[in-house]
């Protein structure tokens, strides 16, 4: 792929538009130009368009590189390892502190997205050359993620429940962790808790 970004802007590359997207611009309610206008940008580049998580994907080489979508207080592409990436500009934005490797550029009107195109363009290339490079991000340890008080409380109350959470893979257990500790309060962590204890001694992962 050519690793530099065009001086130019260029015209949508027709060849690497997926008709299976259309709907996602079509039916938009909100953020249809904002929405419009990153796909232009991004299949001016060589990637491939594909749609995964209902959302518009971009593919380089099978790769996952960005994607777009949209919330209701602005719309964005995330990088899927954003974390690597140098940010001259000072644009991506980590979504939470639990999120280790993805990072978003946020939009809430065209006129931005217009004021930082050939960025944008620079930033996905970039992005792509990491892919290229094969670099990783390191990625926290489960033992390094917060652990609900009232969720280690049933560990140690319930052998069998240690057992059955250790026998977990490793992003299952996170997912269980997060998913507990993100509760603001105790009484709705202790509910999540013992919704999930049947599926954790089933050896169920949360969104299996």
């Amino acid at each position: 792929m050519n690793n530099s970004p065009p001086e130019t802007h260029q015209t949508l590359n027709h060849k690497n538009m997926n008709p299976k997207v259309n709907f996602f611009f079509n039916e938009a309610k909100q953020w249809k130009k904002e929405f419009e206008k990153l796909r232009t940008i991004a299949l001016s580049t060589e990637l491939v368009e594909d749609l995964k998580w209902g959302c518009p994907c971009y593919t380089y080489e099978g790769k996952n590189i960005f994607l777009i979508h949209g919330f209701k207080e602005y719309c964005a592409l995330l990088f899927f390892k954003g974390a690597l990436m140098k940010d001259p500009d000072h644009i991506l934005i980590q979504q939470s502190k639990n999120v280790q490797a993805a990072r978003q550029i946020r939009f809430t009107d065209v006129k931005q997205i217009n004021d930082v195109e050939q960025v944008l363009r620079a930033y996905m290339f970039e992005a792509v050359e990491i892919e290229e490079s094969g670099a990783k991000v390191e990625m926290k340890k489960t033992k390094e993620f917060e652990m609900a008080e009232e969720f280690q409380n049933k560990l140690d109350e319930n052998p069998a429940l240690q057992k059955a959470f250790k026998a977990l893979t490793p992003g299952r257990q996170r997912a269980y962790l997060l998913h507990f500790s993100s509760a603001k309060q105790s009484k709705t962590r202790e509910a999540r808790i013992e919704k999930c204890i049947p599926q954790i001694m089933e050896g169920i992962g949360l969104k299996d």
